[in-house]
């Protein structure tokens, strides 16, 4: 089996690296081969190795493919703001054709369950009028919403699930991860969730003191993917 998946959320700052890590490790606990990309990263940090992401190295972390840093993450931005506003103040143009070519090298490795991790929402700004996830209609590959279950989430789940799909793709599933335990009424509200969201929730992940992958893939169910 080869699976490759273009992991969003419904916002920033909503755990998607910590629930895209926490996937890549369940794989691994199933015996399956994993790579992952992270094509644009923004608030980069600058090492001896050259700039480097949290988010990139989480998911390379979890990668079994020998992959290097800059095949995980082609393209790294200091500025620790909007991935657009970072490409436009260090000067790089920040598009579809640039992202495209080192996103395809990964998933053509042939890992058995590989996931591509955008930025922030689903539209999120590139360079002119192009989004992120033109780049994810590029690839044509299923989509999994990260949910950041607080006040206000299921307004944003509905609308990113119903732009996915006006996009022509396929939300293969969703992940409730609860960002803040104290949300009013959280039964309540996860329960509309998975009435109205058109596809299967993978797990509900709690508030975790440290999240780490392991800790992650145990609240997660790869086979109730739609199309596992």
């Amino acid at each position: 089996m080869t699976q490759a998946y273009f992991v969003t959320g419904t916002d920033t700052e909503i755990g998607k690296t910590t629930i895209a890590a926490g996937l890549l490790h369940a794989a691994r606990q199933q015996g399956l081969s994993t790579a992952a990309a992270k094509p644009v990263a923004s608030g980069c940090m600058r090492t001896a190795d050259g700039l480097r992401n949290d988010d990139a190295l989480a998911l390379l972390a979890q990668c079994s493919l020998p992959l290097r840093y800059d095949e995980v993450n082609p393209l790294a931005l200091e500025p620790a703001i909007a991935p657009h506003l970072a490409a436009r103040e260090v000067g790089v143009k920040l598009d579809v054709a640039s992202l495209l070519p080192p996103v395809r090298a990964i998933l053509a490795k042939g890992a058995d369950f590989s996931l591509v991790e955008g930025a922030g929402g689903w539209r999120v700004p590139l360079a002119g009028e192009e989004n992120l996830s033109d780049l994810a209609m590029a690839l044509g590959i299923p989509v999994i919403l990260v949910v950041g279950v607080r006040l206000g989430c299921i307004n944003h789940a509905l609308l990113s699930a119903e732009a996915i799909e006006r996009d022509g793709l396929r939300l293969a599933g969703w992940v409730a991860n609860i960002v803040e335990p104290k949300t009013s009424r959280l039964e309540d509200n996860l329960a509309t969730l998975s009435e109205r969201l058109p596809a299967p929730c993978l797990g509900r992940v709690p508030h975790l003191g440290k999240a780490t992958a392991a800790a992650v893939a145990e609240h997660l169910n790869l086979e109730l993917l739609a199309d596992w």
